[in-house]
């Protein structure tokens, strides 16, 4: 069903296997998603741009509950593309793309800046709220990264604790000495860390104790 002559298949089974070992899930089915320079990957990310810019995307809280005082004390961010006319489109069915094509900074981009005036809505009316923000590794590997989002919660007139950053063991372990620059200049902003996934990157304790995370 996925292709029409032996070295189409074998080319689309190649792509589908190294989302596999990224994804680490054991297998994976191909799909145009996967495909960067498939027409319908074009198409995709264009209508992905025109999400971003067209206000399709949608941003869920998944509250996270004291249950000592039953109070809702902190939330992570979940991103939701409401389409057209898909209707509304799981991430995974997204994310994966918007990170091999490199498009994920918008999307986290738009993700900070949506979960920032969160804060701010809750903080207006009386509920202090810390949110969850997944940065990808292509983010963390984004020079710029700190500033951009100072200027967003500097937009919205939260401060930086407002935020909880959330980066993946795998993502940190791609460059260590670039991403340990980045979350040294987040941590001083006064941004909180933390990380996904501990265990699936093959990194140490003891280089765990050297990241600022909280």
């Amino acid at each position: 069903q996925q292709a029409r002559d032996a070295g189409g298949l074998l080319s689309r089974a190649e792509l589908a296997m190294y989302a596999a070992k990224r994804r680490q899930s054991g297998s994976q089915l191909y799909s145009p998603s996967l495909d960067a320079g498939s027409q319908e990957s074009l198409s995709l990310l264009g209508e992905l741009r025109r999400a971003v810019e067209g206000g399709q995307l949608r941003l869920f809280l998944q509250p996270k509950v004291d249950l000592r005082s039953g109070q809702v004390v902190s939330a992570e961010a979940l991103v939701r593309w409401e389409h057209p006319q898909r209707g509304l489109v799981p991430p995974m069915q997204f994310i994966p793309f918007a990170e091999q094509t490199g498009f994920i900074r918008q999307l986290s981009a738009w993700v900070i800046a949506a979960s920032a005036r969160a804060c701010r809505i809750a903080r207006e009316r009386g509920q202090v709220l810390r949110i969850s923000v997944n940065l990808s590794t292509r983010d963390l590997m984004d020079q710029d990264l700190p500033l951009k989002i100072r200027a967003a919660i500097e937009a919205e007139g939260v401060p930086p604790s407002a935020l909880c950053l959330e980066i993946t063991e795998s993502a940190i372990m791609d460059d260590p000495a670039r991403a340990l620059g980045t979350l040294e200049q987040l941590s001083a902003m006064g941004f909180k860390l933390s990380i996904d996934d501990f265990g699936t990157g093959y990194s140490s304790l003891a280089y765990l104790k050297r990241l600022p995370v909280d």
